[in-house]
């Protein structure tokens, strides 16, 4: 089963951190992400930029609006994500406590839905 484990760091915390600390979580948090990946656990991981570089897009009325930034003002931003394949939830909850940024943030763990199951469902 496949889960998206989303990383939402606690930037007021990372500011907080001591020199050096910061790539010192980094280093482990790769460390555990070359180890989910040579058991075949990680399928895919990526770092996003600041918040500060992003985009919002709505369309309401047929009228397409484009804002800077994040959609929400929240103390914790979605810094990054690993997307996982785990037996189940409580594998997914073991593998997400030993990213080193729930220290600083929490990680949010959601189920992948079954894509191929819905593009049949709607025809597509």
């Amino acid at each position: 089963m496949k889960f998206m484990l989303m990383i939402y760091p606690d930037e007021s915390m990372l500011q907080a951190l001591p020199e050096g600390e910061f790539d010192a979580r980094m280093h482990q948090c790769i460390k555990h992400a070359d180890e989910l990946k040579a058991h075949g656990q990680l399928l895919d991981t990526q770092q996003l930029e600041e918040p500060a570089t992003a985009k919002s897009v709505r369309s309401r009325n047929n009228k397409i609006s484009v804002f800077d930034g994040p959609f929400a003002e929240t103390k914790e931003y979605l810094g990054g994500f690993q997307l996982i394949e785990a037996a189940d939830m409580d594998e997914a909850v073991r593998i997400a406590s030993q990213i080193p940024w729930i220290e600083n943030g929490c990680v949010e763990i959601r189920p992948v839905r079954d894509f191929e199951a819905v593009r049949q469902r709607v025809g597509a």
